[in-house]
C-alpha cells in the first residue's frame, strides 16, 4: 500500500526508517480545570543533529529526480527506479511492416519541486535486476541495469516546468516531465509482442521479459546555489511510458502503466562534504550556534534538560516550542511548511514514538511553532524517559526539503525556546 504525500500525517517520516510510532500522554488531566497556571521560559535546550543511515524509499506517495547544489548541505542527487505494467495485455499490432515507430516517450506527472527551474540532464537505463512489491528498498538501495542510455543523445537536456500545462497533441494536460526515449526500443516491443512469444499474455510475463527503469539525471557542471529536485505521482494514469507509432497513416498508441501495482523506489545520494553541515557532524558542539534537517537523511535534535526538573503533581497546559530558522523570503530552498516531532521512550529505545503534533511554519515570524504539552506530561509522569525531541521535515521519504535551525548559541537575535505553563496541585 503507498503512503500518501500531501496527506501524509506525521508517524510517516519515521516509519522510513522502520520506525513503530506509539501513543503519548493518553491519561492527562483535562487542563480546562485549572484556571492559575505558572508560565516560563527559562529552559535550556541543547541542539544537535542525526545522521540517518537507512531511509526506506519504496512505494511512496511520489518518487523524486533531479539534483541541487546547496551551499550549507553539499549536493543532493534523487533518481528513482520503477517497473512497468501492460495496459493492455495481447496487445494487436497488426502488420509490424506497416507500422512507423513516431516517438516512444516517458510522461511522468509533476506534484511539485524544490529548488529552482534551471536546465538539467536526465538519462534513462534498462534494469537487469528486478525489483518486487512486497519487498523493502532504501535510500541507498542500487539495483543493476544497463549501461545504455535510452535518451537518444542532445535530447536529455530539459528545463522543467512544473508550474504550466504540458500541450500534447493539441491537448491541455496537468504539467508533466516529457523524455524522448530510442524509438528502437519501442520497436523491440512491437516486435516481442508480434512474434508469437507469451511476453505481453501477463504482467508477470512481461515484467520477466523487462525489469523496469531507473531515471536518473546528470548534472556534472551543477554549481553551488543551483538546481531542483522534482516530484513526480507515478500513480496518476498520466505518468506512463507511451509509443506513438502509425499504422498504414493511422496515428495509433500503447501505453506502458507507472502504477500502484508497480514496485518503484527513490535513491538519494547527499553529500555533505565541505560543508556546514558537515562541520556540525565532525563536531557535534557546532550544533549549538546552527543545527539541521534535511529530508531522506538529517535530523534535528533537542534535548531539554530542566524538563526532568519538573514533578508529577504539575500539569502541563502548555508547552510552546518555538525553532526560529536562517531563511531569506525568495531564496529557491525553502522550508516546508511543517515538520514532526518524535522522541524515544529509552535512551537505549531503537524505536521513535510519534508525538502526533506537527509544527508550523510562519513567514511573519521565520520560525517553526507547536504545542508540545502532552510530551512535556508524559516526561514529567515519567512515561518516558527525557531523550530529547527528533526534528524532521514532514515529508521525509518524499521531498528534497532542508532547514537550518538557529542554535541557542546562535549570532541570530532569535533563539529557540519553549515557553511552558503548568499548573501544581
Amino acid at each position: 500500500m503507498r503512503k500518501g504525500f500531501f496527506i501524509l500525517i506525521a508517524v510517516l517520516s519515521f516509519l522510513s526508517c522502520k520506525k513503530k510510532d506509539q501513543s503519548l500522554g493518553k491519561d492527562i488531566l483535562d487542563p480546562n480545570a485549572y484556571l492559575n497556571g505558572i508560565t516560563t521560559d527559562t529552559f535550556l535546550l541543547s541542539t544537535s543533529i542525526i545522521l540517518e543511515d537507512s531511509t526506506e524509499t519504496d512505494n511512496a506517495g511520489n518518487v523524486v529526480l533531479g539534483s541541487y547544489n546547496d551551499p550549507k548541505f553539499g549536493l543532493f542527487n534523487a533518481s528513482f527506479y520503477s517497473q512497468l505494467r501492460l495496459a493492455g495485455i495481447n496487445p494487436n499490432f497488426g502488420t509490424v511492416s506497416n507500422i512507423v515507430v513516431d516517438s516512444f516517450v516517458l510522461a511522468l506527472e509533476y506534484t511539485g519541486y524544490y529548488g529552482d527551474l534551471s536546465a538539467q540532464t536526465f538519462e534513462v537505463y534498462e534494469m537487469t535486476e528486478s525489483i518486487h512489491p512486497d519487498s523493502t528498498y532504501y535510500n541507498f538501495t542500487v539495483k543493476n541495469h544497463s549501461s545504455t542510455n535510452l535518451v537518444p543523445a542532445g535530447k536529455g537536456t530539459l528545463v522543467p516546468d512544473p508550474l504550466n500545462k504540458t500541450i500534447v497533441g493539441g491537448d491541455s494536460l496537468q504539467a508533466q516531465l516529457r523524455i524522448h526515449l530510442d524509438t528502437l526500443l519501442a520497436k523491440q516491443f512491437i516486435a516481442e509482442a508480434t512474434s508469437g512469444s507469451t511476453t505481453f499474455s501477463s504482467d508477470d510475463n512481461f515484467k520477466s521479459y523487462f525489469k523496469g527503469l531507473l531515471v536518473k539525471t546528470n548534472n556534472i557542471s551543477q554549481a553551488a546555489g543551483q538546481g531542483g529536485v522534482f516530484y513526480f505521482n507515478l500513480n496518476d494514469p498520466s505518468s506512463k511510458l507511451t509509443i506513438y507509432y502509425s499504422q498504414a497513416g493511422s496515428q495509433k498508441t500503447y501505453d506502458l502503466l507507472l502504477n500502484s501495482t508497480c514496485a518503484d523506489f527513490s535513491h538519494v545520494d547527499i553529500n555533505h562534504s565541505g560543508t556546514a553541515v558537515d562541520q556540525v557532524i565532525n563536531n557535534p558542539s557546532q550544533g549549538l550556534q546552527s543545527f539541521y534537517a534535511q529530508a531522506f537523511g538529517l535530523r534535528a535534535k533537542i534535548v531539554i534538560p530542566g524538563l526532568s526538573n519538573l514533578t508529577k503533581n504539575q500539569l502541563i497546559h502548555r508547552a510552546e516550542i518555538h525553532l526560529p530558522i536562517q531563511y531569506n523570503v525568495g531564496y529557491k530552498y525553502k522550508p516546508g511548511a511543517n515538520v514532526t516531532f518524535a522522541t524515544k521512550k529509552t535512551a537505549f529505545a531503537n524505536n521513535y514514538i510519534n508525538t502526533g503534533v506537527l509544527g508550523t511554519y510562519s513567514e511573519y515570524t521565520k520560525e517553526f511553532s507547536a504545542d508540545l504539552k502532552q510530551y512535556v506530561q508524559a516526561v514529567i509522569n515519567k512515561d518516558i524517559e527525557n531523550t530529547g525531541l527528533i526534528v524532521s521535515p514532514r515529508f521525509f521519504i518524499n521531498s528534497a526539503e532542508r532547514i537550518i535551525f538557529n542554535g541557542p548559541n546562535t549570532i541570530n537575535k532569535a533563539k529557540p525556546r519553549i515557553v511552558i505553563t503548568y499548573t501544581t496541585f
